[in-house]
């Protein structure tokens, strides 16, 4: 009996899949984390800014009451990391079904850490803006 790589593919029991070395993909659980944590922070960034505000919208000067709460500022800041993780991901996991080789990807990743970065960067410059006005 021959061990082809079939054969190893099937025997493999792990709850995430694996790539060529047997290593864990730790994009893929990644993806699987930061999408739970995307139901639970959007479910709450929903109901504490839409649902529960009269005509479904806060103003500038609610905004900036509501984030005089330090909690409320490390949800929503936590929201866009993880939100901007977690679409990063998602884009990346996309690109490389093109099937680019090793050095590619490995450019391709550099570039979105770099786009992902800027954007929360400037996502919490903006938010220590709201504070200040608070």
């Amino acid at each position: 009996m021959t061990d082809r790589p079939a054969d190893r593919e099937v025997e493999r029991s792990t709850w995430a899949p694996s790539n060529e070395s047997g290593q864990p993909a730790w994009g893929w659980i990644l993806q699987a984390v930061t999408g739970v944590l995307v139901l639970f922070l959007l479910s709450f960034h929903m109901i504490a800014n839409h649902f529960m505000v009269t005509k479904g919208l806060r103003d500038a000067a609610s905004v900036a009451s509501w984030f005089s709460n330090p909690l409320v500022v490390v949800l929503e800041v936590t929201f866009l990391v993880v939100v901007t993780w977690h679409a990063l991901l998602g884009l990346r996991a996309i690109i490389f079904d093109f099937g680019f080789s090793p050095r590619t990807e490995r450019r391709i990743t550099w570039i979105l850490t770099v786009v992902g970065t800027v954007a929360v960067v400037y996502g919490i410059c903006l938010t220590a803006v709201i504070v200040s006005r608070g």
